[in-house]
């Protein structure tokens, strides 16, 4: 029987603050400890020495990029640079030789890298960034969390379609619960933007629970929360500030005296359980989608850990054909308005 499993994921070993070595590091132990098929794009050489300093020469392939997007370029950098390692990703998912890429690069360059070299979906009018949210029962997708900014109505009910067919793939959620980020709950509160946008929610074949403050980001009311780009980014921002506020907080006051350490040893599994649960490397960053193609952005401040997460990310995905899930969503919320590209 012909091999249906994903092809290898690409990873980008030069992105990231901490440099090939923790990327590298992450992409090692993905293959080791979940069986990941990787492809390492970047510096052939500084990869190859990496991979011989942890024993691992020879056990996951090289492509090698002629060119780096530094952390501090932006969009434009995308079409001065093809050679880069984040251009070479994508050529490696067009040519079929790949089947997603990890990122931990410049989030600009990896989104107009990926929309230049993959292209949108067909009916997609632009793609959105789903992260996840650590939540309760389980985690809630929020998007778009960066990709675009100045969005139209019609893409935040668009975006309702990209995270739900993610919270069915990636959280195994039947029925995804859809809420739209604004300023009030009552259906005229918000701007025009999400005036109009709620309106076309309540047209389109998808479970719309309403409008939801920023106070409710975290509450599970909702298991995909849409938004533009600019107010998702500062609310992601926000939350994962006040989770790391919060775990500092804690382990502080835990550790403060030797009466606050005994006091804490019954509940250390649960003090673990949370600090794993609110640290961003858990769940691996955020997924760019609506185009051909699955990407992973990870955390620009990502670990090896991190990388492993993503990597891992990529692969369930892939699995479980959310490209094709996408075509399917956005066929069937399609409004008369949807496929223009503004």
């Amino acid at each position: 029987m012909p091999d249906t499993s994903p092809g290898p994921v690409a990873v980008d070993t030069m992105g990231g603050d901490h440099g090939p070595a923790a990327i590298v590091a992450g992409a090692i132990a993905a293959v080791r400890t979940n069986g990941t098929r990787l492809i390492l794009v970047g510096d052939g050489p500084t990869i190859y020495d990496l991979l011989t300093e942890h024993g691992a020469a020879g056990e996951v392939p090289i492509a090698h990029a002629g060119e780096i997007l530094s952390m501090e370029e932006g969009a434009l950098a995308s079409r001065r640079k093809p050679r880069s390692s984040i251009a070479i990703c994508c050529r490696l998912i067009r040519s079929g030789q790949a089947s997603a890429m990890v990122s931990a690069g410049t989030t600009a360059g990896v989104v107009s890298t990926a929309r230049l070299r993959l292209r949108a979906q067909h009916g997609v009018m632009r793609p959105a960034i789903a992260v996840t949210l650590p939540t309760r029962p389980r985690p809630t997708v929020l998007l778009d969390a960066g990709a675009t900014t100045d969005a139209k109505p019609e893409m935040l009910a668009q975006f309702a379609a990209l995270g739900t067919a993610y919270a069915q793939v990636a959280l195994g959620v039947p029925e995804p619960r859809v809420g739209l980020l604004t300023i009030g709950v009552e259906p005229g509160k918000g701007n025009k933007l999400t005036r109009r946008a709620y309106e076309l929610l309540t047209a389109i074949p998808v479970d719309f629970v309403g409008n939801m403050e920023g106070d409710e980001l975290l509450t599970g009311r909702a298991d995909v929360i849409v938004s533009d780009g600019f107010t998702g980014n500062v609310a992601l921002k926000s939350v994962e500030g006040a989770a790391r506020l919060a775990v500092a907080e804690v382990q502080a006051a835990l550790t403060a005296t030797r009466v606050a350490k005994l006091a804490a040893l019954p509940h250390r599994r649960r003090l673990r359980e949370l600090t794993h649960r609110l640290d961003s490397a858990t769940y691996g960053g955020g997924v760019l989608l609506g185009l051909n193609g699955t990407v992973v952005i990870a955390h620009g401040g990502s670990n090896a850990k991190a990388i492993t997460s993503a990597c891992a990310l990529a692969r369930d995905l892939c699995a479980g054909d959310i490209v094709e899930r996408i075509k399917e969503r956005v066929l069937a919320t399609r409004l008369p308005r949807f496929g223009r590209r503004d």
